[in-house]
C-alpha cells in the first residue's frame, strides 16, 4: 500500500495564493468614495430639487481630494507621490518608444494613469471649489456668471478626465487579458510574491467612511425644506421676463 497517497495532508484540496495586496484599504475607500460623491454632484448639477445634495457631495469632494492629498504625503509608499512622479518620469520615454516598436504596454498605462488620476484631483478640486464660490457668493453679482460658467466647465472636464481613465483601464484589461480595475477593488492583484503593501489599514477606512456618513447625516439634518428658504439661489434661478405681481 501507498502510505504517501493515502496521505490526510495529501489530501488537503490546494488553495490558490489570493495575490499580492497592492493597494490599502484607505487609499481604495478614498477613491470610491470619491468617484460616489463626483458621480452624484454631476448627476445633480441641474436639478434645483436635489441642490442640498449638490451641495453636501460638493463639499465631499474637497474633503476627500485634501485627504487624498495629505494620503499622498503622509501613506504607504506605493500610494505617496513620491510612487506618482518616478511613473511620470517614464512617461515621455514610452510615449516615444512605440513608434519604434519598443513601448511597454503595462508602463505605458502606469504613467497615463497616474497623469489621469493627478489631472482628476486637480479638477474635482478646482469644480468644487468653483461651485462653493458660487454657493457663497464670492464677488457678488459681478462675477456670479463668470462663477457659472466656470464651474460648468470644470464639471465637464472632470467628467472627460473621469472617463478617460475608465477608458484605459477597459484598454489595458482588454490589452492583458487581465482585470487591473481590480486591484482597487480588492486590493490584491493575481501572482505570487510578497505584499507590496504590508498593512492593509482596514480601521482607517472604516474611520472615513464614517466620517463621510456622519458629514451627510449632518448636512441632511441641517438641509432647508425648500429652495424659498435660499433666497440667493431662487433669485439666481429666477426667469428674468417674470416680474413681481
Amino acid at each position: 500500500m501507498n502510505t504517501a497517497s493515502a496521505s490526510p495532508v495529501n489530501s488537503i484540496p490546494q488553495v490558490s495564493p489570493p495575490g499580492r495586496r497592492v493597494i490599502d484599504a484607505p487609499t481604495r475607500m478614498l477613491h470610491w468614495l470619491l468617484a460616489l460623491s463626483f458621480s452624484g454632484a454631476y448627476l445633480s448639477a441641474e436639478s434645483e430639487r436635489w441642490h442640498a445634495v449638490h451641495i453636501t457631495l460638493g463639499y465631499t469632494v474637497i474633503g476627500l481630494v485634501l485627504a487624498r492629498v495629505l494620503w499622498g504625503l503622509l501613506g504607504p509608499k506605493r500610494v505617496r507621490f513620491g510612487s506618482w512622479a518616478s511613473k511620470l518620469r517614464g512617461l515621455p520615454q514610452q510615449l516615444l518608444a512605440w513608434p519604434q516598436g519598443r513601448g511597454n504596454a503595462l508602463a505605458s498605462f502606469q504613467g497615463l494613469n497616474t497623469l489621469l488620476a493627478a489631472a482628476l484631483l486637480l479638477a474635482a478640486l478646482a469644480a468644487a471649489f468653483s461651485g462653493l464660490g458660487l454657493e457663497q457668493e464670492w464677488g457678488g453679482a459681478r462675477v456670479e456668471d463668470l462663477l457659472e460658467d466656470l464651474h460648468e466647465l470644470l464639471g465637464n472636464t472632470t467628467l472627460a478626465v473621469v472617463l478617460g481613465h475608465i477608458g484605459l483601464i477597459v484598454g489595458i484589461s482588454l490589452l492583458r487579458r487581465q482585470n487591473h480595475a481590480l486591484p482597487m477593488m480588492t486590493g490584491r492583484t493575481p501572482g505570487a510574491g510578497p505584499d507590496l503593501v504590508k498593512q492593509n489599514l482596514r480601521p482607517l477606512a472604516a474611520l472615513l467612511l464614517i466620517a463621510v456618513l456622519g458629514f451627510w447625516t449632518w448636512q441632511w439634518q441641517q438641509a432647508p425644506l425648500s429652495t424659498a428658504e435660499r433666497p440667493g439661489i431662487s433669485a439666481r434661478h429666477q426667469d428674468p421676463d417674470e416680474g413681481d405681481d
